[in-house]
């Protein structure tokens, strides 16, 4: 799918180089309007294109029994994986979820989805249980976000637990699993956004318009 045109209506948002300061800035008034405009979705577009990104999913990775496969719980506003989480248990995959362990350093495991959940001090449900997976052994790794652009660098919001998780996968010589995918509504593309040094850039995008891959063997 290409990003060479805007989408009819919406405007052209990009957040290229600057200052640390003008960067830190920029970021800020970016997913300001990126979570206004997923905030202006209408309920039943949400749902089609929630239901429309797990089918997008299930086409281009399809689902196997016991893979070990990360989704999350989302905030309100969020892409919401109920359905593509009944896609990957209907399919016997393995659910985890993220879960804080050390805020100060920005640090989470994964854990089992299963048994009760509780809601953490930022509101997001997580397994109560302990059971964690190694991030080296998880074969999909399915990520919210802010926005997105056409290298497969994603904008999340801000904390950079992701990041920090998924920082050995800047040496993709060496790893290549797990795969992480964004999931997002088409109206957070944008069209570009600065590379930070610690920033991991994402294998693929999959919206309700279709799947956006990315090959980065060249530029690591």
């Amino acid at each position: 799918m290409s990003f060479d045109a805007p989408r009819p209506g919406l405007p052209e948002l990009s957040m290229r180089s600057g200052s640390d300061d003008e960067l830190a800035a920029a970021r800020k008034a970016l997913r300001k309007e990126l979570r206004a405009r997923r905030r202006a979705l209408s309920p039943d577009s949400r749902a089609a294109a929630e239901r429309r990104v797990a089918l997008n999913v299930q086409r281009r990775f399809p689902l196997r029994p016991g893979q070990r496969i990360a989704l999350y719980a989302p905030l309100p506003e969020e892409l919401d994986v109920a359905p593509l989480a009944e896609l990957v248990r209907r399919h016997a995959g393995l659910i985890y979820l993220p879960r804080p362990i050390d805020r100060r350093k920005r640090r989470m495991h994964f854990v089992a989805a299963r048994g009760p959940m509780t809601a953490n001090r930022l509101g997001i449900l997580e397994p109560a249980h302990a059971e964690w997976i190694s991030v080296h052994r998880l074969d999909l790794v399915f990520l919210p976000l802010v926005g997105f652009d056409a290298l497969g660098m994603r904008l999340g919001m801000g904390a950079g637990y992701y990041d920090r998780a998924f920082s050995f996968l800047r040496s993709r010589r060496i790893w290549h699993r797990p795969k992480l995918i964004g999931l997002a509504f088409a109206t957070q593309r944008v069209a570009s956004l600065h590379r930070a040094p610690h920033d991991v850039l994402l294998d693929a995008v999959v919206t309700e318009e279709g799947v956006h891959e990315f090959f980065h063997h060249a530029r690591e």
